[in-house]
C-alpha cells in the first residue's frame, strides 16, 4: 500500500488506467468510447495488443494505435476535437496525428 493522501493515491490509480489515458490522449471522444476502442483491440501498449480497459500503466509505458485501426473515423473526430487538452503527464506527438504515440510520464 502507498503511504500518503488516500484521495491523491486513488486519483493516481484511476489516471493510470488504460481507458483513462486513451481518452486523455484524444484517441477517443468519450471515456465510454475509449473502453470500447480498447476492448475491440485497437490499442497497443509497449508494442503488445491490450484489450483490457482497466490495465494499469506504469511510468514510461508507450501507448499507440494499431496500424490497421488508424483509418477509423472515430480517431479523426477525436483528434479534431478542441474540447479538451492533453494533460502535462502525457507526451503526445501531435505532428503525426494518425501515428500518435502517447508516452506516460509520472502521474
Amino acid at each position: 500500500m502507498k503511504k500518503g493522501d488516500t484521495a491523491e493515491n486513488l486519483i493516481g490509480l484511476l489516471e493510470r488506467r488504460l481507458d483513462s489515458v486513451v481518452y486523455r490522449a484524444k484517441f477517443s471522444t468519450t471515456i465510454f468510447s475509449s473502453r470500447q476502442f480498447i476492448n475491440h483491440g485497437h490499442v497497443r501498449v509497449n508494442g503488445k495488443k491490450v484489450n483490457i480497459s482497466s490495465f494499469q500503466l506504469r511510468d514510461e509505458d508507450t501507448i499507440e494505435i494499431r496500424d490497421k485501426s488508424k483509418q477509423l473515423a472515430i480517431i479523426d473526430i477525436a483528434l479534431a476535437s478542441k474540447e479538451r487538452e492533453t494533460p502535462e503527464y502525457l507526451q503526445v506527438d501531435e505532428k503525426k496525428p494518425k501515428n500518435q504515440i502517447c508516452k506516460n510520464t509520472k502521474i
